[in-house]
C-alpha cells in the first residue's frame, strides 16, 4: 500500500477512534456550546463597539466561542493526546510499523481540523436560532473559510512544537492550558477588552496569534453586514488579511520548532 492510501487510512482510523468514544465526543462539542451560553447570559446583553462599529455582544460571544473551539480541538487536544501517546510508547511502536511517520501526523491535524469545522458550524447554528446571529455568505464566506484553515493548520503545528517541552503525560494538562488559557483572556475571548483595558494586555494580543485568529473570524463572520459606526453613519465590519498573515507566520515558527523538537520516543 503506498504512503497517500496509508494516510487516508489513518486518517479513517483516528476518526473513528474518536467517535468511538462517545462521552468524549460529546463534551467535545458541548464545551464551546456551554461556554457561549454562560457568557452570553452574564455579559451577552446590549452592543459592543468593536473595530469602529457597534455589534450585539451576543454576536460577540459567537465569533469568540467558534474561534475557541477551533483552538480547543487544534491546539488544546493536539498536544494532550499527542504526549500522551509518546508515554504510552504507541509513537515509538509506530515507528516500527510500514506507516510513514508524516501520515501519523497529517492524520492527527486532519482529523482535528474536521472536529474543528463541526465545532465551528454547530456554534454558528446555535447563536443563529438562540441569538440572530447572522452566518456568512458570499465573499465573507471564504475569507472566513480561508481564516479557519490558516488558523487551524497554524494551532496545530503550534500544539506539535508545544509536545517537545512536555516532559511527561502528567504534566501535559497543566501546562497547555497554562499556555493557552492566559492567552484567552488577553486576547478578550472570553471578556472582551474595551479602551480601559491596559495597554500591555492590549499589546500581547497583538503579539500572539490567538486575538489576530479570532478577529479574521470575524472579519468573515461580520463581514457581510453594515453596522452603526462609533463616529456616526455606517460601516461594513472590516476584514484584514493581516491578521491571517500574522496566524500564518506562527503557525511556519510551529513547524519548524516541531521539526527540531518532536519526539518519538517517551521522555526519561
Amino acid at each position: 500500500m503506498n504512503s497517500p492510501r496509508l494516510a487516508l487510512r489513518q486518517v479513517r482510523f483516528t476518526n473513528k477512534a474518536f467517535w468511538r468514544n462517545p462521552a468524549s465526543a460529546f463534551f467535545t462539542f458541548a464545551f464551546p456550546l456551554m461556554f457561549l451560553v454562560i457568557f452570553t447570559s452574564l455579559l451577552g446583553s446590549g452592543n459592543l463597539p468593536i473595530n469602529g462599529v457597534s455589534i450585539k455582544r451576543s454576536w460577540y460571544f459567537v465569533g469568540a466561542m467558534a474561534g475557541f473551539g477551533v483552538i480547543s480541538a487544534c491546539f488544546t487536544n493536539i498536544a494532550i493526546t499527542v504526549t500522551f501517546q509518546r508515554d504510552q510508547g504507541i509513537l515509538k511502536r509506530l515507528r516500527g510499523t510500514p506507516l510513514p511517520a508524516w501520515a501519523y501526523l497529517f492524520s492527527r491535524v486532519v482529523h482535528a481540523m474536521f472536529v474543528a469545522a463541526i465545532l465551528v458550524v454547530i456554534t454558528m447554528v446555535f447563536g443563529a436560532l438562540l441569538y440572530d446571529a447572522p452566518l456568512p455568505t458570499g465573499l465573507p464566506l471564504l475569507e472566513f473559510f480561508v481564516a479557519l484553515v490558516v488558523g487551524a493548520l497554524s494551532f496545530s503545528a503550534l500544539a506539535l512544537a508545544l509536545t517537545g517541552a512536555i516532559p511527561n503525560a502528567d504534566a501535559a494538562p497543566p501546562m497547555v492550558n497554562a499556555v493557552i488559557l492566559p492567552l484567552l483572556f488577553l486576547s478578550g475571548i472570553f471578556i472582551p477588552l474595551d479602551d480601559t483595558a491596559p495597554g500591555w494586555i492590549k499589546l500581547v494580543g497583538k503579539i500572539f496569534p490567538v486575538k489576530h485568529f479570532v478577529d479574521s473570524l470575524y472579519g468573515g463572520f461580520l463581514g457581510g453586514f453594515t453596522f452603526p459606526a462609533a463616529a456616526g453613519g455606517s460601516h461594513v465590519y472590516p476584514f484584514h488579511w493581516n491578521d491571517v498573515l500574522v496566524v500564518g507566520v506562527w503557525g511556519i515558527v510551529g513547524l519548524l520548532l516541531a521539526a527540531r523538537s518532536f519526539s518519538w520516543e517517551p521522555r526519561r
